[in-house]
């Protein structure tokens, strides 16, 4: 048995969960929130207790002191030579990666060279490696990347339409993201396919952020999102695809720069920028129930979009034998789920169980009736036990 702890570092959070190994058993799991600030919000989990504190926490190597401190004052370890590996989730891996790592000099270097790609994320990512790396010098260190499962796709679907030689010059091509959720989701809806000789799976991991991936034989054939997070389907405050015209028009209209207008495009726009209520389903969905046009017609634009890239993707597959609907939305809304159900409905010949679905949020489950020609179902998405398993199989090679 070995403690294995599961990393996802924002540039002012610290999400952990750690694990006892082989066994997949959570131990704990918690958050460090408002790093860099003197109100930081510290929460742990442990053995059915919940504990959550406001302190100062001023860097991550503080988050990281703050959280083995109470994994030692909780019992939930002795000391911390227990914690043998511990596993960061890493956004942006480029064209280099295309599996988990051990976080040598070499792919501390790679990630950092790739944070152009995903600023928001690789340099926080680093951050928090460099905090654990501190306080606990002596573990196995691994990276996993939401990248590396799409590095399966062929040439036609990454690259882009534009001149070769930037493709070649800036690694400017589809990377995708949400990949280490889209491969689990893809090896626990196996059990829903059984006897299917070359299963082809869409994954919808639908939040906040979202993504759709086409996956054939295990392998991801294609994904919604694109050089960075921004591509793909209508978000909560993301664009998702857009006409490229779009960027330069609006900068002439208004007299914003291009990186203005690519925050706008990223933080103010999908749910948030159409219906000006919420980057919040919950938030638009309740102001649908009230007549807000502009919130129907963001609503009816989210709907839309996810429905377009299933049925490209089916399409892409040669046809589909299931389909999963995970995250956040895809998890805990009955509402979507059913919407998109119905908008791929008579093309596809999908068809649900509508009172099964309406009482099902955050469980695994078989939506799809026997009448229906794809299987549907919810699997609740675990991106910690990927991350765990692979720095713990990295630790056992040590």
């Amino acid at each position: 048995m070995a403690k294995v702890m599961a990393v996802n570092a924002g540039s002012s959070s610290l999400k952990f969960k750690l694990y006892e190994m082989p066994e997949e058993k959570v131990l704990c799991s918690g958050n460090a929130e408002r790093i860099g600030h003197e109100d930081g919000i510290f929460g742990i989990k442990w053995n059915g207790e919940s504990e959550k504190k406001i302190v100062p926490i001023l860097d991550h190597a503080e988050a990281v002191r703050l959280l083995v401190k109470a994994l030692i004052e909780k019992g939930i370890i002795k000391d911390m030579n227990e914690i043998v590996a511990v596993g960061h989730r890493i956004v942006q891996g480029g064209k280099y990666f295309s599996k988990s790592m051990l976080f040598d000099k070499d792919t501390e270097d790679k990630i950092e060279s790739l944070i152009p790609l995903a600023p928001l994320h690789n340099k926080a990512h680093l951050v928090g490696f460099r905090a654990f790396k501190e306080i606990l010098p002596n573990v196995t260190s691994v990276a996993t990347f939401d990248t590396a499962f799409h590095q399966t796709m062929e040439p036609e679907d990454y690259v882009f339409p534009i001149p070769y030689e930037y493709t070649e010059k800036y690694d400017c091509r589809r990377y995708g993201a949400h990949g280490t959720s889209h491969k689990y989701l893809s090896e626990v809806g196996l059990k829903y396919i059984p006897g299917v000789k070359h299963p082809r799976i869409i994954s919808c991991h639908i939040g906040s952020g979202a993504s759709i991936t086409a996956i054939k034989d295990g392998k991801c054939v294609a994904t919604s999102m694109g050089l960075t997070p921004l591509g793909g389907i209508m978000m909560g405050t993301r664009t998702g695809d857009l006409d490229p015209s779009v960027m330069n028009y609006l900068c002439k209209c208004t007299g914003k720069s291009v990186e203005e207008m690519y925050q706008i495009f990223n933080k103010k726009s999908g749910l948030l920028g159409v219906s000006e209520v919420s980057n919040d389903s919950r938030d638009v969905s309740k102001a649908v129930e009230e007549g807000n046009k502009k919130a129907i017609l963001a609503d009816r634009l989210f709907i839309r979009r996810i429905a377009d890239f299933i049925g490209q993707y089916y399409v892409r597959l040669g046809g589909a034998d299931l389909i999963i609907f995970s995250a956040g939305i895809g998890e805990n809304s009955p509402y979507y789920r059913e919407k998109i159900c119905e908008e791929i409905g008579s093309a596809l010949g999908v068809e649900i169980d509508k009172k099964l679905n309406a009482g099902i949020r955050g469980e695994e489950a078989l939506l799809s009736t026997p009448n229906s020609k794809i299987k549907v179902a919810i699997i609740p998405t675990d991106e910690e036990v990927m991350i765990a398993r692979d720095t713990y199989a990295y630790y056992l090679k040590k």
